[in-house]
């Protein structure tokens, strides 16, 4: 397995979906930022399911345990470990069809992999709980880009083919939590929440996309031609679980439109090079243009359903009917969100120490010299 991701911000993932713990390792964190726990336990909740929708029942309290790497306050630039604990476990569904091969999962290819030892409860590795760590990781990534001025911010902007209408960079910061969907249009969120409904009441599930936005991005983030910055993000953003596709600025439209439309004209904005629109998503040659950073993030629906399905016990190859007991989210796109933000933020972070802009210690306030536009979309 590789479970690591970054280079001078590397953060470590471990943990299973019904194992004892889910956690994370950070290491190349500068020493002298200031941390508390609060901050963290802040963006954990926000991926946490809302009672009384249409999330998974399973409700974990998600406390956040700093095992090391900070002190008094600060961190101390050794490794930094952080936990929550599984509590609210319920394995014995998982138990009764461990050898039935669920659609849509990652049964079957864990079992050839591993050779059927991989902890299979709950999807094990590969459920979305893991992500909590990542978000434990991201408080702290996010908090160094805070100090030289780069914001990001996520929103749902489809669920179930209903669109949300374009909204500004203020739009978004101003409602994407003042509903359980994060989205940014409060005229749409009602329509999806009706297409979530509909689908849970049928047994079934949709799936969505997650926009999202960095912005005082400075130019010259990326390192091409392996290590590209948009090469990089899809990678971590396609290890979240349910991620099936990342686009970049106008993204796939790009192939049903015409060069003279598509390029960005360069233009001088407040004494910086800038761009008069942003179809490249702020990243040409895989290296950012000081632009903000747009992306797309296409979110399958949730394949735990409880519609009867056809698959085969991988252990007999027989046939089997296959009804998933268990709870489950009817919608997953919404706990995306806070994970598309973190993915953007290590991957970000890590970028921004390989290029200098983050020293290895900080001042006692945790501040540094903002670099970077701040043109807003």
């Amino acid at each position: 397995m590789s479970n690591s991701l970054g280079q001078m911000f590397r953060i470590t993932s471990f943990g299973e979906s019904h194992g004892q713990c889910i956690g994370v390792v950070i290491d190349g964190c500068p020493a002298g930022l200031p941390v508390a726990v609060e901050e963290i336990q802040r963006q954990v909740d926000r991926r946490k399911p809302i009672a009384g929708t249409f999330a998974t029942a399973r409700t974990e309290p998600d406390k956040v345990q700093i095992l090391s790497g900070i002190f008094n306050g600060l961190t101390t630039g050794a490794p930094i470990c952080m936990i929550v604990t599984n509590q609210d476990v319920e394995s014995g569904a998982y138990a009764r069809m461990a050898s039935q091969i669920r659609p849509g999962h990652a049964d079957y290819t864990a079992f050839i992999k591993y050779g059927g030892l991989n902890d299979f409860r709950g999807g094990g590795r590969f459920s979305g709980r893991i992500t909590a760590g990542f978000v434990m990781a991201g408080a702290i990534a996010r908090k160094l880009l805070q100090g030289i001025g780069v914001e990001i911010i996520a929103h749902t902007s489809e669920i179930g083919g209903i669109k949300e209408i374009p909204q500004s960079y203020e739009s978004i910061k101003k409602n994407v939590d003042t509903n359980p969907l994060h989205c940014a249009d409060p005229f749409a969120v009602d329509a999806m929440l009706k297409v979530i409904e509909a689908a849970r009441k049928s047994g079934d599930s949709v799936g969505g996309v997650v926009s999202g936005m960095a912005v005082n991005v400075p130019a010259g983030l990326g390192e091409p031609v392996f290590d590209t910055l948009d090469g990089e993000l899809a990678k971590s953003l396609l290890a979240i679980p349910a991620v099936k596709g990342v686009g970049f600025g106008s993204g796939f439209n790009s192939v049903t439109s015409k060069g003279s439309i598509n390029n960005d004209q360069f233009i001088v904005k407040e004494g910086n090079v800038g761009t008069v629109t942003n179809n490249a998503g702020g990243i040409l040659g895989g290296i950012s243009n000081g632009e903000p950073i747009l992306l797309d993030v296409a979110i399958k629906p949730t394949p735990s359903i409880s519609l009867p399905q056809n698959t085969i016990d991988i252990r007999t190859l027989d046939p089997v009917r296959l009804e998933i007991q268990g709870r489950h989210d009817a919608c997953i796109v919404p706990r995306v969100v806070p994970v598309v933000e973190t993915m953007m933020a290590l991957t970000l972070c890590d970028f921004a120490i390989r290029a200098g802009l983050i020293p290895q210690v900080l001042n006692h306030d945790g501040k540094m010299k903002s670099h970077g536009s701040t043109n807003l979309p």
